[in-house]
């Protein structure tokens, strides 16, 4: 049986986010609680991933959203773990204009490519993280790419709750 570890982003993601909804669904699937959601700190974040990575019985499935994205590039950096594969939706450009100087702290994005599959989901009106941009991102990663179209951040703001579509992406990974 598949074994995900949810990576929420910046301030955690509430009961209606896809990702809680897909923790309480999906079988093997917890999540990855950071040290602080509001003031993250990349080390400590990166941190605390590889702890939950080192601890799975089984390499897992990341399943990350927003910062957690960024999180995962940064863990896969110095990996002393192993996993499956990495689900990364909506990943923000730390570089844009007006990103809050408290999510700075995980800029420069690493660009190297993964050594594990990947795909990331981009929306095409992503408020913090321009399609070019996310594009870009996920060709040095080496991922897979899924654009939808006027999805926002991908979030519960968004509309998106349950999302059956983004667990049927999800499988590809699985």
């Amino acid at each position: 049986m598949t074994r995900y570890l949810i990576v929420p982003g910046w301030s955690d993601s509430g009961p209606d986010h896809w990702q809680s909804h897909w923790e309480r669904t999906l079988p093997s699937a917890s999540r990855v609680v950071m040290p602080d959601w509001f003031n993250p700190k990349r080390e400590a974040w990166v941190d605390t991933l590889d702890h939950a990575i080192r601890e799975a019985p089984e390499p897992p499935v990341l399943v990350a959203h927003s910062l957690g994205c960024i999180a995962v590039v940064h863990w896969a950096q110095r990996a002393t773990g192993r996993v499956r594969g990495a689900f990364l939706v909506a990943p923000p450009d730390l570089d844009r204009k007006g990103c809050p100087p408290h999510l700075r702290e995980f800029a420069p994005v690493p660009r190297a490519a993964l050594r594990f599959p990947s795909r990331v989901v981009a929306s095409d009106n992503d408020p913090y993280g321009a399609l070019p941009k996310v594009i870009e991102l996920a060709f040095a990663w080496g991922s897979e790419v899924t654009v939808l179209e006027a999805a926002g951040h991908i979030n519960t703001d968004a509309g998106f709750g349950p999302w059956p579509e983004g667990r049927a992406l999800l499988d590809t990974l699985s």
